[in-house]
């Protein structure tokens, strides 16, 4: 099937009689006629759900078309993107490792990197896009377990250098993980460009309706696990769980069998059957969304560039833009919805700018129907240190606009009203 019909009918296909749109099993539990076959379960999940926990036939199915769209050969629905990348990492790495990450990420993501994983024992070697290959060689150890970067950077709007990254992880032997997020697999499919494992914080697009919060992390069985020294435990008996050998058990789908069975398990971060219903509902769509943000954004990006009370404008549908070559090498079909500007004043005019917008609302989300904007030197990235916001190319007249699927033309009314009361 096409992307688009993906979209739509995915993975669930109701029989005779079935309801024909994916059903909500709101149940925490599942019931079994004899004791043998619950138990046997507990040593295979491959052939039904014990408990919402690990796993539900409505999120089960969302995973599937999720994996589906991306090209993997497994998901794993978690609570929030968040979520979804801390186990992501804790799948692989654990008390003195350490993972590269490219430093123009999400501020979430860059706490939970910086601060929190530190806390458990596992550091965070941070990478700048603009260091050579032979600077980012002497970050790497053997206790390095991933390196990690976003499709599109949020909120600096890099494109991310797949080329580049896919081959430094495959000379070292470590996954590649990327958050996809902003491009969502309708604009890139990173398994496609060297990626291992894809994260998606599915509260933004895949959602797409600011309904629900949720993040998902997918497998692309494309990483090579057995008789990698970095990774023996996926080769190992797990004694929390039955001496499960994942590599035998999940075959190529070791990863996510993993995650699910130790992280999942554990610590129960998993996406409610509600939130999945709903999550997957707005999935349908997607395609179709997909063509007008972008088609919107762009159209803003070319008025934006042009406006004497703009200082810069980066989006890489822009011809001009330092990511628009890189862009065209990985992207289909549009650029997404994200933009970033810089706004002549500094911060006090950007402030002035996002207030006196009118239909465009300030708020702490991006990538849904709804045009919103944000400042995320002082929000989503007010922890940071100055240097860290250089690093992660973020300056104090940005603005992050996320463009939604209005007309454009009250989209672009909106802006220039604004602009001209600086």
């Amino acid at each position: 099937m096409k992307k688009g019909t993906e979209c739509v009918q995915g993975s669930y296909n109701p029989k005779n009689g079935d309801a024909r749109v994916l059903p909500l099993y709101q149940s925490t539990t599942f019931v079994y006629d004899t004791a043998e076959q619950l138990a046997f379960l507990f040593d295979s999940l491959k052939s039904g759900h014990i408990y919402s926990r690990i796993s539900n036939p409505t999120v089960a199915a969302f995973e599937e078309k999720i994996a589906m769209l991306e090209g993997g050969i497994g998901a794993m629905a978690c609570a929030s993107g968040m979520s979804a990348t801390m186990f992501a990492v804790l799948t692989v790495a654990t008390a003195g490792d350490n993972i590269l990450s490219l430093s123009t990420i999400y501020g979430g993501t860059y706490n939970l990197f910086s601060t929190t994983l530190p806390k458990l024992g596992i550091n965070v070697r941070f990478v700048t896009p603009d260091m050579t290959d032979e600077q980012i060689d002497v970050l790497v150890d053997d206790r390095t377990k991933m390196l990690f970067g976003e499709t599109i950077a949020n909120p600096s709007i890099q494109v991310l250098d797949f080329e580049r990254f896919s081959k430094i992880s495959k000379k070292y032997g470590i996954p590649f993980a990327v958050d996809n997020t902003l491009a969502t697999p309708i604009l890139v499919r990173p398994f496609e460009h060297g990626a291992n494992i894809i994260i998606h914080s599915t509260t933004k697009y895949i959602d797409g309706h600011a309904s629900c919060v949720g993040g998902v992390v997918i497998d692309g069985g494309n990483f090579k696990w057995e008789g990698n020294p970095r990774f023996t435990d996926f080769c190992t008996p797990d004694p929390s769980y039955h001496g499960t050998i994942y590599i035998e058990e999940g075959g190529a789908a070791a990863y996510i069998l993993k995650a699910r069975m130790q992280f999942m398990r554990d610590i129960g971060a998993n996406m409610s059957p509600f939130n999945a219903y709903l999550t997957n509902l707005g999935s349908e769509t997607l395609e179709l969304r997909m063509e007008r943000h972008s088609k919107n954004a762009l159209a803003v990006a070319k008025m934006l560039e042009k406006h004497p009370k703009v200082e810069w404008v980066r989006y890489p549908g822009l011809e001009n833009d330092k990511y628009h070559e890189m862009g065209q090498k990985y992207f289909k079909g549009g650029f997404s919805g994200m933009i970033a500007v810089g706004i002549k004043g500094g911060k006090e005019n950007a402030a002035k700018f996002m207030e006196n917008l009118k239909l465009l609302k300030i708020v702490t989300h991006i990538a849904d129907t709804r045009s919103c904007v944000l400042h995320p030197a002082t929000t989503t990235h007010r922890q940071l240190s100055d240097q860290d916001l250089i690093d992660c190319g973020i300056s104090s007249s940005l603005v992050r606009l996320s463009i939604g699927i209005e007309d454009v033309d009250d989209i672009i009314a909106d802006i220039e009203n604004s602009l001209a009361t600086l």
